[in-house]
């Protein structure tokens, strides 16, 4: 196998290259654009065994060379503008990389007849869900610009299944949290400011859900898709662990010994889905998945994690 990782440096990226190097001799090259979240310290563990190339997904030419370079066998796509709330502030950028940037890895892709082509995607493609569980087959009904581009960006890659028969697979993966990931999402970002002894503003009431996930339950089943998933099938990766936004600050607050006088309850985002749930029983079932972090284990994990490594949290 001669991989290409998208966004390889990037929070879950480089999570899964290193559990791919540890446990396989795979030829491993990975594409990041090292924009602001994308850091090479993510790949300090792994940096002798890939190949690593600066690229940016939007720019046809440079894949094009690339590809015809390497030879590549399989891709695994994680790179994507991924934050909510920067989608709603400048939403052109995750048109251009979320979608535009996708169509052209399918484009080599299909040209270069690539075996397999995984997708990472998010449960955000489903939108806010009342009661129950989404599964692979329920609709698609994105909220924010950023989910809207990356259910964008599943069509183009179904759409290459269909018309080019190019033989992709798709994740739709649920919160995930974890060491270096970088903190502008609610984990590290109420982390960083905890440490400072800031407060952190908690969106509304607090009472919106999330499905947490480790990142290293994420990259080991997206590994199992990779090597044992259907071509033209979607699997959702999610851990059945929920928790209110406020019930996981109190959490945070707890373990770093803060008091409830830092919480700050904010104005709530625009658009700002309530509760996110995917049906995972697909790659239990098919592919004998099992998340193995508890939150709590995941979190003190975490916690200790940033407190170690100060200087990235900027």
């Amino acid at each position: 196998m001669k991989l290409l990782v998208t966004g390889g440096a990037g929070f879950i990226g480089s999570e899964f290259v290193d559990q791919l190097v540890a446990d396989s001799e795979v030829e491993v090259t990975v594409l990041d654009a090292l924009t602001y979240a994308g850091d090479l310290r993510n790949l300090e563990i792994c940096k002798d065994l890939i190949h690593f190339t600066n690229i940016d997904i939007r720019n046809l030419s440079d894949l094009n060379s690339l590809f015809q370079e390497k030879q590549f066998t399989h891709v695994v796509h994680f790179a994507a503008e991924s934050h909510v709330d920067n989608s709603i502030s400048n939403p052109g950028i995750f048109a251009e990389t979320n979608v535009l940037g996708t169509l052209n890895l399918l484009q080599v892709s299909s040209k270069y007849s690539i075996e397999r082509f995984l997708h990472v995607s998010t449960d955000e493609v489903y939108g806010s869900v009342k009661e129950g569980f989404s599964t692979e087959d329920s609709p698609l009904n994105p909220s924010s610009p950023y989910s809207a581009s990356k259910a964008a960006a599943e069509h183009f890659v179904f759409s290459y299944l269909h018309t080019f028969e190019l033989p992709v697979l798709m994740v739709r993966c649920s919160n995930n949290y974890g060491p270096r990931q970088y903190p502008e999402k609610l984990i590290p970002y109420f982390i960083s400011r905890l440490l400072n002894n800031e407060s952190v503003p908690v969106y509304g009431d607090g009472k919106n859900v999330r499905e947490w996930l480790h990142v290293s339950d994420c990259a080991r089943a997206i590994a199992l898709v990779l090597e044992n998933g259907k071509i033209g099938d979607i699997y959702n990766i999610s851990s059945g662990i929920f928790r209110e936004n406020l019930e996981v600050t109190r959490m945070l607050l707890n373990m770093l010994g803060k008091g409830p006088e830092l919480i700050t309850f904010v104005e709530d985002r625009m658009g700002h889905d309530f509760r996110y749930a995917i049906d995972s029983s697909k790659i239990r079932r098919e592919l004998g998945w099992e998340p193995k972090v508890e939150l709590e284990e995941g979190l003190n994990q975490t916690v200790k994690w940033f407190t170690e490594n100060a200087e990235r949290l900027g």
